[in-house]
């Protein structure tokens, strides 16, 4: 009898113990997200922008009870993406069409419980398609929120914003977030890769002069930049380093990498890319600082039922929609990093 007590008395304080250490792990730690939600249009019709294909009248068919299950598919995965934390602290998007459609997202029931506050601006990009971001006003303070317009050279053109918001994370430090979407492939990857070198350069040169006045600056810089982690604007012009390397001060270091490395990928078109990466500065490597990373990479989050099985080749990302209409989630997988505070 006195061998059970001890041994049920053992089991009782391990119990107690691991309980202990998953609350600890829960309070302790937040999620940020990023996620290319494709094409989240409502069903009106903007004389403004290129929204034709998302209109009750077009072979879409694109109606309000398409429009309804995109927002259903999109608040599934992102209710899904945080293991630890139930919700990302922050989650950036982007293809969003206007605040409207973001304000749809951020209200549904299945994500309700995160009390998901918003920022938006309306882009100028000629489809329509903006940057916005969500964020629990438990976790995150905005203390100043900017859209970057970005000009691209020799066109003229605009592309869509990149959304920079600085605030207070977790009420332990200030937190410089930049949330994009870069010039897309369409036209090839020759001819458009100036215009994502030249975005690169423009984020340089912000993200040196934010280190150059605090060595120390916690930055995160997140979104579909249309390029994977070893292309010229990525690890050349930006300079996002690969992690497994030492890591030095004052530096951006790209959390895709070891994922990349190993083929996986974030979107599939004739094989894995790994277009939506975290890319964060050298500070959020020191364990000693108020905010760290509990990883040295970044999560692609990715289930099976999130996927296409085709007959022939790879499951991919099940789609909403291309020529057709498929009714999936998005062409991109959501990615994600935990921080510990």
């Amino acid at each position: 009898m006195n061998n059970f007590l001890k041994i049920s008395g053992v089991i009782l304080i391990l119990m107690i113990l691991g309980s202990c250490s998953e609350n600890d792990t829960k309070r302790n730690s937040l999620s940020i997200a990023f996620y290319n939600v494709e094409n989240l249009f409502d069903t009106i019709d903007n004389p403004n922008v290129a929204d034709e294909k998302y209109t009750p009248s077009s072979d879409l068919n694109w109606d309000t009870k398409k429009y309804e299950h995109k927002i259903n598919q999109l608040a599934k995965v992102i209710s899904a993406i945080d293991t630890i934390n139930e919700f990302p602290a922050i989650i950036g998007l982007c293809e969003l069409e206007n605040r409207n459609v973001l304000k749809d997202l951020a209200s549904h029931t299945a994500i309700a419980d995160a009390n998901y506050k918003i920022i938006h601006k309306d882009s100028p990009d000629e489809r329509g398609i903006d940057v916005g971001m969500m964020y629990n006003p438990d976790y995150y303070l905005p203390l100043e929120n900017n859209f970057i317009y970005v000009k691209l050279p020799d066109s003229g053109n605009s592309t869509r914003d990149i959304l920079y918001s600085k605030g207070i994370l977790a009420g332990v430090d200030t937190l410089h977030i930049f949330f994009n979407h870069w010039v897309s492939r369409w036209g090839g990857q020759e001819k458009t890769e100036p215009l994502r070198i030249y975005i690169a350069q423009m984020l340089k040169h912000i993200t040196d002069s934010i280190m150059s006045q605090n060595g120390d600056a916690m930055i995160v810089l997140a979104g579909d930049l249309n390029d994977n982690p070893t292309d010229i604007s990525v690890s050349k012009i930006l300079q996002a380093n690969n992690p497994k390397d030492k890591i030095e001060d004052s530096k951006l270091y790209n959390l895709s990498y070891k994922d990349y490395e190993k083929g996986n990928g974030s979107l599939y078109y004739k094989k894995w890319d790994m277009f939506d990466q975290f890319i964060v500065s050298s500070a959020l490597f020191n364990d000693k600082n108020n905010l760290h990373l509990m990883q040295n990479q970044q999560n692609v989050v990715k289930y099976d039922w999130m996927l296409f099985f085709p007959k022939k080749g790879e499951a991919r990302p099940s789609r909403t929609a291309s020529k057709k209409y498929y009714g999936g989630f998005s062409d991109h997988l959501p990615v994600m990093i935990y921080l510990n505070y």
